[in-house]
């Protein structure tokens, strides 16, 4: 949609941010549809199946994750999923509806010998006529290159909170360190997808920190993933209070502000929530969905349940417009003109 370039900024000042924080719910959300619908069909969701090609065994100290080796909480271990399954995977999401298959392995970072399997599923996923995602955890800048010529479409690595919070939610993996992976991400030419949790039992201003530091990118995330915490038991943000539902639309609002061109995703959590928040959410900007029963690990609505969902809402799954090569494109008038041919000789005959 034709949109105005200035509302694109990547300048933000914690002011700034403050003062939409603080903005009457109503006119929030007032403003936060307004430039939605400058850059988006309003009533379409872009729809995406996560699949966990490697469960368990992390060796980092995320508090929030069940994968983290660190913490009991009773996930099984699996090992990298052959390529022929995670195929197939993608298959099914794809006829129930799925536009874009992510991949995601446990790992702090991919070891070379897994390499070539993970570049396997990319494209053979791709070949589906689906887009790609996948995170893996940190990726030097080989790593980056090696799957951004694979054809990967995405790669997910989240920031998951404010600079300020982070050292009370990871210790075994700075900040930086997430900063570096993204900008490998970004030099090898590929997509990104990046946001954060929340609901970790950080204050407001670091949900304004996190915000900041993804809207102040030379280049806006792609996709924004904004996650609710799943309290699993055995981690050690187990038994944290409920964020106020209020509070995590207003976050939803604020990245719509701040990321007019980017996707805003619901991602985990959303199993916790009723209709009438999700539609709210929907509401204020948020227009990308995890679909499917499982996110990883933890659940996810069923899918028909959000099929009815959308139906009540009338909002329809968006479509993947498919950019084809000067090649592709000759090859098939090249095919028609054949059919035609083809299909002339029958009729005559």
């Amino acid at each position: 949609m034709t949109a105005s370039a200035s509302l694109v900024r990547h300048d933000w000042t914690r002011e700034e941010v403050q003062q939409l924080f603080t903005l009457p719910f109503n006119d929030l959300l007032f403003r936060a549809q307004t430039v939605h619908r400058q850059y988006f069909d309003p009533n379409q969701v872009q729809v995406s199946t996560l699949c966990s090609i490697k469960t368990g065994a992390c060796p980092e100290d995320c508090a929030y994750c069940p994968q983290s080796a660190r913490y009991d909480t009773g996930l099984e271990r699996e090992r990298l999923m052959a390529v022929e399954k995670v195929v197939e995977e993608a298959k099914a999401a794809k006829a129930s509806g799925a536009t874009r298959f992510c991949m995601g392995a446990a790992w702090r970072s991919p070891k070379n010998k897994d390499m070539c399997y993970v570049i396997d599923m990319v494209k053979q996923v791709k070949e589906l006529g689906m887009e790609t995602c996948m995170t893996l955890g940190m990726l030097d800048e080989v790593q980056a290159q090696k799957l951004a010529d694979a054809g990967l479409d995405y790669y997910n690595h989240n920031l998951d909170t404010s600079p300020e919070f982070y050292g009370d939610i990871i210790t075994t993996r700075t900040y930086q360190d997430r900063l570096e992976t993204i900008a490998n991400v970004r030099a090898a030419g590929m997509k990104v997808c990046c946001g954060g949790i929340v609901g970790m039992g950080e204050e407001e201003s670091d949900r304004i920190g996190l915000l900041i530091q993804l809207a102040n990118m030379a280049e806006h995330p792609e996709s924004v993933p904004i996650n609710m915490l799943v309290r699993v038991e055995g981690t050690p943000l187990a038994e944290q209070t409920d964020l106020d539902p209020i509070d995590f639309i207003r976050t939803i609002a604020v990245a719509r502000i701040l990321m007019p061109e980017s996707h805003v995703r619901l991602s985990a959590g959303r199993e916790e929530m009723s209709d009438e928040m999700q539609a709210m959410a929907f509401f204020a900007g948020a227009n990308s969905i995890f679909y499917g029963e499982k996110l990883l690990t933890t659940a996810n609505p069923e899918s028909n349940k959000d099929m009815q969902l959308f139906a009540r809402l009338g909002i329809s799954p968006e479509q993947r417009e498919i950019k084809h090569t000067e090649e592709e494109q000759e090859a098939a008038v090249v095919a028609q003109l054949e059919k035609s041919k083809n299909d002339q000789f029958f009729y005559e005959a």
